[in-house]
């Protein structure tokens, strides 16, 4: 099994790289509107993205994942799935961006954020843009040009990287400068994307519409739950706490950037590798050891980040000065608890597999829907009381539910073998190190940090089947394999 799951590991180091590389480039653009724009100025950055997510969802009437499940055969696209699928987007697009730009000064009004209706009409652009990209992008996936893929996004954020930094550091041009940076980009990926676009147009298949909106309407409506479950905290702080605490949330918030990189590069890989074999026998067990070796990772990846972002957030490394201004330092207790949300986000992701593979797509709206009320039940009853760490711990706890969901859901009709032993093993293990050090300096983070592999080692957490065969893969000498007695 190791040996197949080397084609997902390959696309996901492939998707990792522009994911990580781009994100990189993205994330340095927080460091620098930290010291460039007032937190309020920032909140008005934060909500506004925070409705362009919700807005994605919608405007792709989850066509992105129904033409990965249903527009393509035998490894090859059918064009008339293809143009059906990028043709209703691109009109619901273009009509919705359309009336957005109309009200956008009520629309401005109604999110906290009156003087920004200029900015409100960048951003319907911008989603109209980035949706009419979308199904060439998910082509390109299905395709497995992972390297085409690849270099259009990262090309995309380093634009973005560039002239947001001409427009708002050397041109002054403050939060409206932030969106025009982004508006370009996306339009410079939609032209990227053209020969991909432009090679698949043909007769649109009603009949092919038809089913992809079936499976993919339902796909949406969970969709909005999860996007809820990622961006409501934003626009409820900006209307319980103001902007200003808004700007300083969710700029701290984008320092769980690395985990939040792992869980999308995988996902990314994941899903089409797991439909590829949604017919093929094995694909329960091959799904359960999948979520083992996911926790492994993310648990150390966790532990990584919540032990030393916050003090490198600190530290002198941005030209000199703190990597985030001083006004922002407030909301870097936030950091361990997103980065944990986001871990609870991967196996929400790998579970999701058997309602996608049986098509249970209204079952996948249940779980994340259920995540969605518990994150605004508990931010709207605690922000004002607990403020930030609130919003935090209840994106944590929603994406928990939500994994939770569609585990219990997807049981009713797979027995998916999950390996409950061996992941509550690692739960605490992760917890254990993470509960000793967070109180000690960076020698003891460091331990705490090399413990983590080597407690799996010894305690002979891998099977002896697959510490073999991740041995010879690696080409390890015997006495190093994971799992050998010593």
């Amino acid at each position: 099994m190791l040996r197949e799951l080397k084609g997902l590991a390959k696309e996901t180091a492939i998707y990792g790289l522009s994911t990580v590389v781009g994100k990189m480039l993205n994330f340095m653009l927080t460091p620098l509107f930290t010291h460039l724009l007032l937190p309020a100025e920032s909140g008005v950055v934060q909500t506004v993205y925070s409705y362009i997510g919700f807005l994605a969802v919608l405007y792709a009437l989850g066509l992105d994942v129904a033409y990965l499940r249903l527009g393509r055969r035998a490894g090859k696209p059918d064009p008339g799935a293809f143009t059906a699928a990028w043709g209703a987007v691109a009109a619901l697009a273009l009509a919705a961006s359309a009336a957005i730009h109309l009200l956008a000064a009520p629309i401005a009004a109604g999110i906290g954020a009156p003087s920004a209706a200029g900015v409100v009409r960048l951003a319907a652009w911008i989603l109209a843009l980035d949706a009419a990209a979308l199904i060439p992008f998910t082509e390109l996936r299905g395709a497995h040009r992972a390297g085409t893929y690849a270099t259009i996004k990262v090309f995309n954020i380093a634009l973005t990287l560039l002239l947001s930094w001409v427009f708002v550091a050397r041109w002054g041009w403050g939060v409206r400068g932030v969106f025009l940076a982004n508006l370009a980009a996306s339009a410079a990926s939609l032209l990227l994307t053209a020969p991909t676009l432009v090679s698949l147009l043909a007769s649109p298949s009603r009949a092919a519409l038809s089913g992809m909106l079936k499976f993919g309407l339902p796909l949406a409506a969970a969709g909005l739950g999860s996007m809820v479950v990622q961006v409501a905290d934003r626009p409820i702080m900006t209307r319980l706490a103001g902007l200003g605490p808004a700007g300083i949330y969710g700029s701290c918030y984008k320092l769980g950037i690395l985990m939040m990189l792992f869980v999308s590069m995988f996902d990314q890989a994941w899903k089409p590798f797991v439909l590829e074999r949604a017919e093929r026998d094995g694909v329960d067990r091959l799904i359960a050891r999948v979520l083992t070796y996911f926790a492994v990772l993310a648990g150390w990846a966790f532990l990584a980040i919540a032990l030393f972002v916050g003090p490198l957030a600190r530290a002198p490394i941005f030209f000199g000065h703190a990597l985030f201004g001083r006004a922002y330092w407030s909301g870097l207790a936030i950091v361990p608890v997103v980065t944990l949300g986001y871990l609870f986000n991967g196996l929400y992701y790998v579970m999701l597999a058997p309602l996608m593979i049986d098509k249970r797509m209204t079952s996948v709206g249940v779980a994340t829907w259920i995540g969605a009320l518990i994150n605004i039940g508990v931010n709207v009853a605690l922000i004002p009381r607990w403020g930030m760490m609130a919003a935090a711990w209840a994106t944590c706890v929603a994406y928990a539910a939500m994994a939770a969901a569609v585990w219990w859901l997807g049981r009713r009709t797979r027995a998916t073998p999950y390996e409950w032993r061996r992941l509550t093993a690692l739960g605490a293990w992760t917890g254990f190190l993470w509960a000793v050090s967070s109180a000690f300096g960076p020698v003891v983070r460091t331990a705490a940090l090399i413990a983590y592999p080597l407690g799996l080692r010894f305690s002979r957490f891998l099977h002896a089947e697959e510490a073999n065969e991740l041995g010879r893969m690696l080409r390890l000498p015997s006495f190093l394999r994971p799992g050998r007695a010593v």
